[in-house]
């Protein structure tokens, strides 16, 4: 099995051409899985600026930044560093390709997976709601530690999966699931401000956590929230509880992560593969 954690400090699993201009060693370092849904933190020279497929990326003074790669992409991304000292760098990064499993879940509310006329202006509003929380790009760097899980229980659902709801074909699965009981508590996996929380019509409980430039986290599905929005919170902090609000057949935390607008596998970014045990 491909390990989910590679600290890639040169080339490995990376398809990288580096053009070096005035500099003797590659200046650049990359945390993380490089697998498709998966998020890479990097850390270059101090003053360096960055570029993913053209587009300007944030950078810290210190060289620290970060990106996402999508679910589904086979395409490189390609990475430039610029150094103040004139020198440049560039990796052409292949995302590791996933097999996404099928999931069948039956017993939703029928209202659910096909919403009535008179809802389906509710749920494009807080769409559009969680869309547009989802583009800040603070300067926290909250991110650039392992995440923990934010929730104990038998994980119920991964992410990417195919998923059928009640016989009726729906978008894959972009989160994870973890089943507990009712009232479970739930904690910020890393340090956070509060985005949103809300009780939305599909979602649920719902909270969005930023940790830094375009990097969030959501909880869904709970049945008390803790926080609103503007609160800092500190990783393992209660932030809710667990429930079946929203799209749920059960007790369950839906837990998903973004780079802005790119979906995420939270559970390649935590500290260990599996959730704590109930």
């Amino acid at each position: 099995m491909i390990s989910r954690r590679l600290l890639l400090a040169g080339g490995a699993a990376i398809a990288a051409a580096p053009l070096v201009a005035r500099a003797c060693a590659p200046k650049l370092s990359l945390t993380g899985s490089l697998e498709q849904g998966s998020l890479v933190v990097g850390h270059a020279a101090p003053g360096a600026r960055v570029t993913l497929d053209s587009a300007n990326v944030r950078a810290t003074p210190e060289g620290i930044f970060v990106f996402g790669l999508e679910w589904n992409r086979t395409a490189a991304a390609h990475l430039i560093i610029q150094y103040p000292d004139g020198a440049t760098e560039t990796r052409d990064i292949v995302p590791i390709t996933r097999q996404y499993a099928v999931e069948s879940i039956t017993g939703l509310p029928p209202e659910t997976v096909t919403p009535p006329a008179d809802a389906l202006e509710r749920i494009h509003r807080e769409s559009q709601l969680i869309f547009e929380a989802r583009r800040k790009d603070s300067d926290l760097i909250w991110f650039t530690e392992p995440f923990d899980w934010p929730a104990p229980g038998i994980m119920t659902g991964v992410f990417g999966s195919e998923r059928i709801d009640n016989g009726q074909t729906m978008a894959p699965h972009m989160g994870v699931d973890m089943a507990n009981a009712e009232g479970t508590p739930i904690r910020a996996p890393a340090n956070a401000t509060v985005s949103i929380s809300d009780d939305y019509y599909l979602d649920g409980g719902f909270t969005l956590l930023d940790h830094g430039h375009g990097v969030s986290t959501c909880y869904l599905h709970q049945s008390k929230r803790m926080v609103q929005g503007g609160d800092v919170v500190l990783r393992g902090q209660v932030i809710g509880l667990m429930g079946q609000t929203g799209r749920a057949t059960g007790p369950h935390l839906h837990w998903a992560m973004n780079w802005f607008q790119v979906k995420l596998d939270p559970s390649l970014s935590t500290r260990t593969p599996l959730p704590p045990k109930i």
